[in-house]
């Protein structure tokens, strides 16, 4: 059985109390007898500790604490970029034009919790969200190794919810990934680390992604639609650079960002008429007007489970504020 690991603060406590770790229960929380630093020192450490907890010992109830994200800001932070084709093609891509896997990152100081507010620097107007899948490392790897799709539980502690905020006005016309990804606050992660046993690895396919804002749907998927799979990933990473332990891995996101393509003749202008510059003054003019991108006060709240309820990565919400 699929094991929830979360790590908080006592609300009443100094808010630079020492982080704890703990398994929970429905709403209650057994408190884990560790001092882990970071999310690398407790999947090396303490993983059993973690699966042997019971609810007897779950005694501190949720609303006494503050979650904080289970992946700390120590960690890399990886992402892969256009991984479902329904993405693709809201973006005006073609996916048989992308017969790669497309990586970058975001800076770990943007990891930030489950429940803390997305700050908007003020001058991003063009606030976006993408719901992603996390994959958590339980081991380093430091060499070129191929990962079969049923032995992910080999490498793998457990999965998260991440959310890759992102500022379109910043990324697109500057082309640049992470800087447009890596304010502060822009990695929701958590509530929870899921720490799969060996045969749930099978069912990650199965979880469902949703994102909603102000109570509307924007994105709902299913996990399984990724173009390059974990075990894919995993291993073209391992033969490009070193992963360590507790490491995070975003596998992208569906369709239903604000962001999208305007359509195949505007495209088609752009590409062949129209300067650089001036596609994408048009682009940040057009998207002021657009309500699908975040404004302050906007609450996003996210969620990824199986349909039947076996995996339940818990909920994230996060509200918008302004600078």
């Amino acid at each position: 059985m699929a094991t929830s690991v979360i790590r908080f603060q006592p609300i009443t406590g100094p808010a630079n109390a020492t982080p704890q770790w703990g398994v929970l229960f429905d709403r209650r929380i057994a408190v884990l007898p560790i001092q882990a630093a970071t999310t690398g020192e407790f999947v090396r450490h303490a993983l059993p500790q973690a699966r042997a907890a019971t609810r007897a010992q779950a005694t501190l109830s949720l609303d006494e604490v503050r979650l904080l994200s289970p992946v700390t800001s120590n960690q890399q932070f990886i992402c892969q970029g256009v991984n479902y084709a329904s993405h693709v093609r809201e973006s005006g891509l073609d996916p048989k034009n992308f017969p790669f896997n497309t990586i970058f990152t975001k800076a770990s100081s943007c990891i930030t919790g489950p429940s803390d507010d997305v700050i908007r620097p003020r001058h991003v107007h063009l606030l976006d969200y993408e719901i992603e899948l996390g994959l958590v490392l339980s081991e380093d790897l430091t060499g070129a190794r191929e990962i079969k799709a049923d032995r992910l539980h080999e490498v793998l502690a457990g999965l998260t919810i991440v959310n890759d905020v992102s500022a379109r006005d910043v990324q697109l016309p500057q082309g640049q990934f992470y800087k447009g990804k890596s304010y502060r606050t822009f990695g929701p992660v958590g509530p929870s680390l899921l720490l799969l046993e060996p045969h749930e690895w099978a069912l990650w396919p199965n979880l469902r992604m949703k994102l909603t804002v102000n109570g509307s749907e924007r994105q709902n998927d299913l996990c399984g639609s990724m173009l390059f799979k974990p075990h894919q990933t995993l291993s073209e990473l391992s033969a490009l650079q070193d992963l360590h332990a507790g490491d995070l891995i975003a596998t992208g996101t569906p369709a239903g960002c604000a962001a999208r393509a305007p359509g195949k003749l505007p495209m088609f202008l752009a590409k062949h008429f129209i300067s650089d510059a001036t596609k994408w003054k048009l682009f940040v003019r057009k998207g002021l007007n657009d309500p699908m991108y975040l404004q302050p006060n906007d609450v996003m709240e996210l969620s990824i489970r199986t349909d039947d309820g076996r995996l339940d990565l818990g909920l994230q919400r996060n509200k918008v504020v302004p600078a």
